[in-house]
Order: structure tokens, then sequence, then C-alpha cells
């Protein structure tokens, strides 16, 4: 049982390593540019779903549902504050 039990982890472990390599590949491939906020962005939504089970008492489903809008509401402010400004500097700008 115990050898199911550390199969089932490792699988589990392994989808989230392979999702967020899946975030970084397709960032890369749309926008040329190395986002290394997903770690952040993850370690957001964990947190916001610790404190929505463990301090506001609400159920997981719940906590869940909350981290999910706030990391998308913050994958979007992301967009519009850092990345639209990237891009729509030329290469000399960046630099400087």
């Amino acid at each position: 049982m115990d050898i199911l039990a550390q199969v089932l982890n490792g699988l589990g472990i392994g989808s989230i390593y392979a999702l967020v390599a899946l975030g970084y590949s397709m960032v890369y491939g749309i926008v040329q540019l190395i986002n290394f906020a997903h770690g952040d962005i993850i370690m957001v939504g964990a947190y916001v779903t610790y404190v929505g089970l463990v301090m506001a008492g609400v159920p997981l489903w719940a906590a869940v549902l909350i981290s999910i809008l706030f990391c998308g509401l913050a994958g979007v402010l992301i967009e519009k504050l850092a990345y639209s400004r990237l891009l729509k500097m030329g290469p000399r700008e960046f630099l400087c």
C-alpha cells in the first residue's frame, strides 16, 4: 500500500511540474519572453487557498474557486502592467 501512495504522490507532483513547464513554453512561444512569474503566481494561489481554508474557514471548493479568480486577476494585471509595456518598447528602450 505504501508504494501505491508514493506512486500517486509522484504522479500528482509530476503533473504540477508539467503544468508549470507547459506554461513556460506557451508564454515563451507566444510572447518570446520568459516569464518567471509562474512560480510566484502558484505560490500566491496556494497562500490564498490556505488563508481561505484555515483563517476564513470556507469550504475547500470555495477556497479553490477564490484562489483561481485571484490568480486570474493577478495574471491579467501582470500582463497589462508589465508585458504590454515590454512588447510596445523597442530593444533599445528596453535596455536603457
